[in-house]
């Protein structure tokens, strides 16, 4: 490295820093692909401990932001120091201790997953398992900028195109996972790629620390001498640098945890709103940028007032374009706080405590959204109010005053706030009429007083009055009529509806049904006995049929497990004399279906209903060999699947749990992903056969659904009549398709098969 640095010093200046440029691009672009590369590919190796929950990515994405936090003051702290030798020094010693901790691997130290806590759990997983690693990478962007500007390159003075470089890093990493690498490459080969990265990046920080060494002591004076009469950030603005870099964070994980939950549970959705908070970055530092901040600050209302419209008629109307709404309309209110971050920016000699402040705000956001909110609201109360939060991101104007025809407008608030207080009996004509138009006039409101403020040159606080009083009017005329509760988990957020009529009880999440219950019949009065299973577990349905079968075959009480409880259906298919054993790993779910004012199934087929709690590969693999009659795994009937339920290891501890002529019934119901050549693929491997059924069952009620349900077993015998059953159909694997494993899965390849066949 001495002689390459030694080479560069007697080059031209001209090539010297044409050197430096590439040397130190290159360096901050693979850094940004490691660290942005790390998240998915370790998230995907942590999911299967807690049962493949978007909550997972999000308090990963809480730990990503706390360490990029630590590894921006670490650097803020090395460039403090007056030697130029230390940092560089330091920082490999850093890198070169972290990469003694490599191939990325989870801390087997660490146990199984608590009943409780999983939050914390993990970010400690997280922490012992790849922290060291993160912590070096976290620190490389501010301090080769640091290092950059002591150079003595014609850039130097400004170098903040460098992050925009980052970023790009960042973006073009999580594209690419889902899209080239998760569906070429093993998770074995994606860690001995990443790692040798890592060691390619070490050399690069090297040279970059070579060049550095090598520059011009007078440079670095320079800097100091050039830099000495430019006053500190005062603490008002570090202040404002935290909370414009706060809200945006936050609003990124409210705006995925809305989208996957109130509107679809897709896979990979996570992948689009990270993608453009990374782009806003790119795009706002740039040296021109390419979409103008005065731009951004006049669209931010109006793309707000679009959240406002789009939260008012929810997300079944138009699926497409209610993602892409609120996608774009984040990404208008992200490109404006961050507009004002790059504003604002401070000079090169104040570089790194400016980057202390964006990550200690973006950590900031993060626990807020990702942590705090989860177990303080029972609904995605984040969204909202980050929302409303992001008015005040706007610079203040001169006097924060309107013309006099505003003077007004408090007052119009006021009334409209205590008009909203009145009983309901008091204004029943008004509330009617609000109910039943609610989405015109809430998004009429919504675009006119965004208009009004563009026009107006209306101040942040007004702005920000006007988006509370529109959310406000939101939550008391909900766009789901007949809600009754929401309950929150770590896994997700669920919707207890009843139906307009009083007839049903349906259990939601977000726009998918997990189970219903019939309490009233069709002339109003109560039903009365054991209910009945309907939605996916009817007996006219694929499971239905799948346990009937199974029952006449054996001739006897079955043993059966049963993986999901949702409403508690299924505990209403068991008969006298069968051992029907449940296990679940959300235990509000289980509060849910125990309720008996949501759901009764469990109360009046199961009242001695106790399931196993945790997440299933981890606790059914506990259970004795050999036992079970029938094994239904119904963990996919949400958008949303645990991938680790479909994978050949896991099909193994299924087939070993099996009685000599036991079925394995998998549920795979699901909107966006075909998964029947999943479960026939990964069954076959464990020389299984399989026999798959995706009828409708003819019966036209309301809350009976079509079921895509594959059955597998050792025999033809063990299945009975399904054998020759002309609704079930008894599948191959798919030749040239790679099986499932706990190595290797392909989401964007069940997504491409779900929309070639045009379901």
């Amino acid at each position: 490295m001495t002689s390459v640095a030694s080479s560069v010093a007697h080059q031209p200046s001209a090539a010297r820093n044409s050197l430096i440029l590439v040397v130190y691009t290159a360096a901050i672009f693979v850094s940004a692909l490691l660290l942005f590369s790390v998240q998915p590919l370790f998230t995907k190796m942590v999911l299967p401990r807690l049962g493949g929950s978007p909550a997972v990515w999000s308090v990963a994405m809480v730990f990503f932001q706390a360490l990029l936090l630590a590894g921006y003051a670490y650097a803020h702290f090395l460039m403090q120091l007056r030697s130029r030798v230390v940092p560089v020094v330091v920082h490999l010693v850093l890198l070169m201790v972290a990469i003694l901790t490599l191939p990325l691997s989870i801390a087997s130290s660490w146990g199984d997953p608590p009943t409780s806590g999983y939050a914390l759990w993990l970010l400690g997983l997280f922490v012992v398992s790849i922290g060291l690693p993160f912590f070096a990478l976290a620190a490389n962007n501010p301090l080769l900028q640091a290092w950059f500007v002591r150079t003595g390159h014609p850039a130097a003075p400004d170098p903040y195109f460098l992050y925009a470089s980052s970023n790009i890093g960042s973006f073009l990493a999580l594209l690419s996972y889902p899209f080239v690498i998760e569906p070429i490459f093993t998770l074995r080969t994606q860690n001995l790629i990443w790692t040798a990265g890592y060691g390619v990046l070490i050399v690069l920080i090297a040279a970059c620390g070579a060049l550095l060494l090598r520059a011009p002591v007078q440079t670095a004076v320079q800097l100091e001498a050039e830099g000495s009469d430019l006053p500190p950030p005062s603490w008002l603005l570090r202040g404002r640098w935290i909370f414009l870099a706060a809200v945006p964070s936050g609003l990124l994980i409210a705006v995925t945890a809305h989208i996957s939950t109130d509107v679809a549970a897709a896979p990979l959705l996570w992948v689009l709103p990270l993608s453009l908070y990374l782009l806003t970055w790119v795009l706002v530092f740039q040296s021109r940028p390419l979409l103008p901040h005065k731009w951004m600050l006049a669209l931010q209302p109006l793309a707000t007032a679009g959240v406002v419209v789009l939260l008012a008629v929810g997300g079944e109307q138009n699926l497409l374009l209610t993602l892409g709404g609120h996608q774009l309309c984040f990404f208008l209110i992200a490109m404006a706080c961050h507009g004002e971050l790059a504003r604002t920016r401070p000079a090169a000699k104040y570089l790194t405590g400016f980057y202390v402040a964006l990550s200690f705000g973006g950590m900031v956001g993060g626990l807020f959204a990702g942590l705090i909110a989860p177990f303080t609201f029972s609904w995605v109360a984040e969204y909202p109010i980050l929302l409303a939060l992001a008015a005040l991101c706007r610079p203040a104007e001169k006097g924060e005053r309107l013309p006099l025809v505003t003077r007004w407008y408090w007052l119009v608030l006021a009334v409209l706030a205590l008009a909203l207080m009145v009983p309901a009996e008091m204004t029943s004509k008004v509330t009617g009429y609000l109910e039943e138009h609610r989405v015109w006039v809430v998004g009429s409101v919504g675009v006119l007083a965004a208009l009004l403020a563009i026009l107006l040159n209306a101040d942040r606080w007004k702005i920000f009055a006007t988006v509370v009083a529109a959310l406000v009017l939101i939550r008391l005329y909900p766009a789901d009529d007949g809600r009754i509760e929401t309950v929150r988990s770590f896994f997700g957020v669920h919707k207890i509806v009843v139906t307009a009529n009083g007839q049903y009880h349906v259990l939601m999440h977000g726009t998918t049904i997990h189970g219903a219950q019939k309490y009233q019949n069709d002339d109003g009065s109560p039903v009365a006995g054991r209910p009945e299973p309907i939605t996916y577990y009817h007996k006219d349905g694929g499971i239905g049929r799948a346990i009937t079968a199974i029952r006449e075959r054996k001739g006897a009480p079955l043993r059966v497990a049963v993986i999901g409880v949702g409403a508690g259906t299924l505990t209403c298919a068991a008969e006298p004399g069968e051992s029907w054993k449940f296990f679940e790993i959300d235990q509000t779910m289980v509060d849910t279906a125990s309720d008996p004012k949501y759901f009764s199934y469990v109360r009046n087929c199961a009242p001695d209903f106790k399931p196993v709690i945790g997440d299933a590969r981890l606790t059914f693999a506990k259970e004795p060999d050999g036992i079970y009659d029938l094994i239904i795994v119904d963990a996919y009937s949400s958008d949303a699947i645990p991938i680790h339920l479909a994978t050949e290891e896991a099909m193994a501890i299924y087939k070993a749990k099996l009685a000599p002529q036991g079925a394995v019934v998998m549920h795979v119901s699901n909107r966006h992903l075909e998964l029947e050549s999943v479960v026939v693929g990964i069954a076959d491997a464990n020389d299984l056969k399989s026999w798959v059924y995706d009828e409708d069952s003819g019966r036209d009620d309301e809350y009976i659904f079509p079921t895509d349900v594959v059955v597998s077993a050792r025999e033809e015998a063990d299945v009975g009549k399904l054998a020759s059953s002309d609704k079930w159909t008894e599948t191959e694997p798919t030749e040239g398709e790679r099986v499932w494993t706990d190595d290797y899965s392909n989401i964007l390849g069940a997504v491409y098969r779900r929309l070639r066949d045009g379901e």
